[in-house]
């Protein structure tokens, strides 16, 4: 039968002290903390606050989603020209009703 051997932790506590870059805050650190919002300024907070995948404010004029049946070939078309496939669609759709 084997014999368990206990092995020696990669790093003492000792170790852990010397490269600690995160010390417990004490009630002086508490007392000089300020808001994150007073630190990082608004445009962070409000990034912040969004949910990932959520979009900001549109930079150009709001567009309206809806839903429209293309035929597929049409589709794999715009697809295939890589991304932004739907501006390109939008563009030629502006730009038959010019004609």
């Amino acid at each position: 039968m084997a014999k368990l051997v206990r092995q020696k932790p990669p790093y003492t506590e000792e170790d852990v002290k010397e490269v600690l870059d995160n010390p417990e805050w004490t009630a002086e650190d508490f007392a000089r903390a300020r808001p994150a919002s007073e630190v990082l300024g608004p445009a962070f907070m409000e990034s912040w606050r969004r949910s990932r995948g959520q979009r900001g404010p549109q930079k150009q004029p709001t567009k309206q989603l809806v839903s429209l049946r293309i035929d597929r070939d049409i589709i794999e078309k715009f697809k295939s020209d890589g991304p932004g496939w739907q501006s390109r669609l939008n563009e030629t759709l502006r730009k038959a009703l010019a004609d």
